[in-house]
């Protein structure tokens, strides 16, 4: 067998951390928003929200490398400021990454942001803290565990990504070529030792990701357990 390339590996996992933390950071916002508006208006979000749970992920790729791809009204606004491309980049595998774990992230955060309420965060506002500070020093504290389960989701999700990633990065190795392609690509090619041995070092740090996670969701759970007791 020759030597295994985990360079897809560590382009994977770039991708999936860098999209994490995006999420997180734009998820916050809207879920806070999405927690507090009702009615229709709700309806409408929470399904554009998880529209790619649904959408055939070749389908959402399509409309990503329209849109932001050269001729797309996004990928030529981008290309008037002199930027690169986004297609076909890692920018561009993070934007489309970004999109499809969208509900991955926001979901677990607005049950969260629901189940606080705004009774703790009224109170906290009698006492005179403000909007920042009630959301590190209520928010964030009270809804870990969400924070969590999201952040774990959206990496999981964005780990295992092949279509979109497909559509709008293609498969150049070095730049865009992720674990999920380099696995397809082995086995196409009967390569098959090497697609076990990527293959397992997936399986296996998924298995240690999820096995830290629920130690730690449980041991979280524990702990507001016993303040409530108290």
């Amino acid at each position: 067998m020759e030597s295994l390339n985990l360079q897809p590996l560590w382009i994977t996992l770039q991708v999936a951390f860098y999209t994490t933390v995006l999420l997180i950071l734009i998820g916050t916002p809207l879920a806070l928003w999405m927690a507090q508006i009702k009615g229709t208006k709700k309806a409408v979000f929470e399904a554009m929200v998880a529209l790619p749970l649904v959408l055939p992920p070749t389908v959402l790729g399509f409309y990503l490398l329209v849109t932001i791809g050269p001729g797309g009204p996004i990928g030529d606004l981008w290309a008037s400021f002199g930027f690169a491309p986004l297609t076909f980049s890692m920018t561009g595998l993070v934007i489309g990454s970004v999109i499809y774990s969208l509900p991955f992230a926001v979901q677990p955060l607005m049950q969260g942001f629901e189940q606080l309420g705004k009774r703790p965060l009224d109170v906290a506002a009698t006492l005179g803290a403000g909007p920042i500070d009630r959301f590190f020093s209520v928010i964030l504290p009270l809804t870990r565990r969400h924070y969590l389960v999201a952040a774990t989701l959206a990496f999981a999700h964005t780990v295992g990504e092949f279509g979109v990633i497909l559509m709008i990065g293609g498969n150049i190795p070095g730049v865009t070529q992720v674990a999920s392609i380099a696995v397809y690509d082995h086995v196409e090619a009967m390569e098959y030792d090497q697609a076990h041995v990527l293959s397992a070092i997936m399986l296996v740090m998924s298995l240690l990701v999820l096995t830290i996670v629920y130690g730690l969701n449980r041991k979280m759970e524990f702990k507001t357990r016993q303040g409530d007791a108290e």
